[in-house]
C-alpha cells in the first residue's frame, strides 16, 4: 500500500517532509499519523490508510514533494520489511534495515538516490547534472532552493576535488555556538508576505491610545454570568472586534482591496486574528465575523487559537481573510507598527494595558491605557479615512454601549 502526499489545499502543491513517526519495520495500525508534512500554511499528518508494517521510506524528512508523491510503503506485515531507499540497493545485496541510515549519509549531493520528485522536475527540465551542485538538505540532499539558487548563478557548483563519495554533513556549530538551520517552509512564507507587503502597499500607520476603564468594568461585572451561560469567558479580542466591524461599516475602504485597476468592497467581514505558535504567526480567519455574537466570536476565536498551536488548521481558515486584528500586548508590547497581511488593506495592532496618568477634566487620574496602531494601504485608504477609523474603535471600546446600539 502507497502512502501518498494527498491533496494540500487551494494553489498548495508542494511540501517538506517534517518528520516520519514510524521507522521501518514498525507497525502501524488504519488512521494513526505515520508521517508530518509542512506547507507554507500549515503541518498537517498523513495517517496510514490501513495497518500493517512500515516496508519502507521513499522520501526522508527535510525532501520537498508534490501532491500525489509517494512517501513509502505499507506491507500487510508477514514478509521481511523493506529497508527505506530500497530500490536503490542491487537486488542482490539488499541491505538490513538498521544499515540504511548509515549508508545513506554516505550518497554524494545531488546523486540520484537524493532527489526528491520536485526537485528531480527541475532537474530534468533544466538539463542539470545534480552531482555538480553542493546540497543543503538532510545529509547532503538537493533541496528546490539549491536547484534555482543554481539556475540563477547563487550557488557555486561543488568542489571539483570533492570525491564522490565523500559524506556530506549538516553544518555543525564552530565554537562559538553558531548553527545553520534551514528556513521551514511556514516561516519562508511568512517571509515572502512580509515582503510582498512593503514591496507592494503604500503602507502608512497611524497611531491612538484608548481608556480601558469601562470594558475591564464590564468583563468584571459579567464574567462570571457570561461564562455560565455560554460556556467561554469574555475577553478583549470580542470587544475589539466589534470594534472594528462597526468602524469597518462606517468606513468600507479599510475592509476593500486592490483588485488590477478596481477596488472591491466587501459587505461581509471575515476577521483574521493573528496568533503565535512555535512554528510562526498565523492568521486563521473567523468568517462572517459581523453577523457573530459576543460569545460566538470568544468561541471561535479560542478554537482557531487552539488548532493554530497544534497544527490542526484546515487550509480554508487560513486564507480570505478581509481585515486583520493583531494583539502585541499577549507579549508585552507597548507599541509597534503591524505589517498589512496582503491583500488585505488594513491591520490593527492591540498592545498591553498600562496604567498612566491621564488628565480627566480638570483632573489627573491613573488609568488602565492602550496604544493602538492602525496600518493601512495609503493607495486606497486616505489617511483621513484611517485616522476616523480607529477614532470610532477607540470610540467603542471607551463606551462599549456604542457597540450594542451601533452608534
Amino acid at each position: 500500500m502507497e502512502i501518498k502526499v494527498p491533496q494540500l489545499g487551494e494553489s498548495v502543491a508542494e511540501a517538506t517532509v517534517a518528520k516520519w513517526f514510524k521507522a521501518v519495520g514498525e507497525t502501524v495500525e488504519r488512521d494513526e499519523p505515520i508521517v508530518e508534512l509542512e506547507t507554507d500554511k500549515v503541518t498537517l499528518e498523513v495517517p496510514a490508510a490501513e495497518s500493517g508494517t512500515l516496508e519502507s521510506i521513499i522520501v526522508e524528512a527535510g525532501n520537498e514533494v508534490e501532491v500525489g508523491a509517494v512517501l513509502g510503503m505499507i506491507g500487510d506485515g508477514n514478509g521481511v520489511a523493506a529497508p527505506a531507499l530500497a530500490s536503490a540497493a542491487p537486488a542482490a545485496e539488499e541491505p538490513a534495515p538498521e544499515s540504511v541510515e548509515a549508508e545513506s549519509d554516505l550518497k554524494p549531493a545531488g546523486t540520484d538516490i537524493s532527489l526528491s520528485p520536485a526537485v528531480r522536475k527541475m532537474v530534468d527540465e533544466g538539463k542539470i547534472d545534480p552531482s555538480k551542485i553542493a546540497g543543503t538538505g538532510k545529509g547532503g540532499r538537493l533541496t528546490k532552493g539549491d536547484v534555482q539558487a543554481y539556475l540563477d548563478g547563487e550557488l557555486a557548483a561543488a568542489p571539483a576535488e570533492q570525491a564522490p563519495t565523500a559524506s556530506v554533513k549538516p553544518a555543525t556549530p564552530d565554537e562559538r555556538g553558531e548553527e545553520r538551520v534551514p528556513m521551514t517552509r511556514l516561516r519562508k512564507r511568512i517571509a515572502e508576505r512580509l515582503k510582498e507587503a512593503q514591496n507592494t502597499a503604500a503602507m502608512l500607520t497611524t497611531f491612538n491610545e484608548v481608556d480601558m476603564t469601562n470594558v475591564m468594568a464590564a468583563r468584571k461585572k459579567y464574567q462570571e454570568d457570561f461564562q455560565k451561560k455560554h460556556g467561554v469567558k469574555l475577553g478583549f479580542m470580542s470587544f475589539f472586534a466589534k470594534a472594528c466591524i462597526a468602524a469597518l461599516k462606517e468606513l468600507p475602504a479599510v475592509n476593500a482591496t486592490i483588485d488590477g485597476d478596481d477596488i472591491v468592497y466587501r459587505n461581509f467581514v471575515d476577521l483574521g486574528v493573528a496568533v503565535g505558535t512555535e512554528q510562526g504567526l498565523v492568521v486563521p480567519v473567523l468568517r462572517n465575523a459581523d453577523s457573530k455574537s459576543f460569545a460566538d466570536i470568544e468561541k471561535e476565536i479560542g478554537a482557531l487559537g487552539k488548532r493554530a498551536r497544534d497544527g490542526n488548521l484546515s487550509m480554508d481558515e487560513l486564507t480570505g481573510g478581509t481585515f486583520t486584528v493583531t494583539n502585541g500586548g499577549v507579549y508585552g508590547s507597548l507599541m509597534s507598527t503591524p505589517i498589512l497581511n496582503p491583500p488585505q488593506s488594513g491591520i490593527l495592532g492591540m498592545h498591553k494595558i498600562q496604567p498612566r496618568p491621564i488628565a480627566v477634566g480638570d483632573a489627573v487620574e491613573i488609568r488602565p491605557m492602550m496604544y493602538l496602531a492602525l496600518s493601512y494601504d495609503h493607495r486606497i485608504i486616505d489617511g483621513s479615512e484611517a485616522v476616523t477609523f480607529l477614532v470610532r474603535v477607540k470610540e467603542c471600546i471607551e463606551e462599549p454601549d456604542r457597540i450594542l446600539l451601533e452608534i
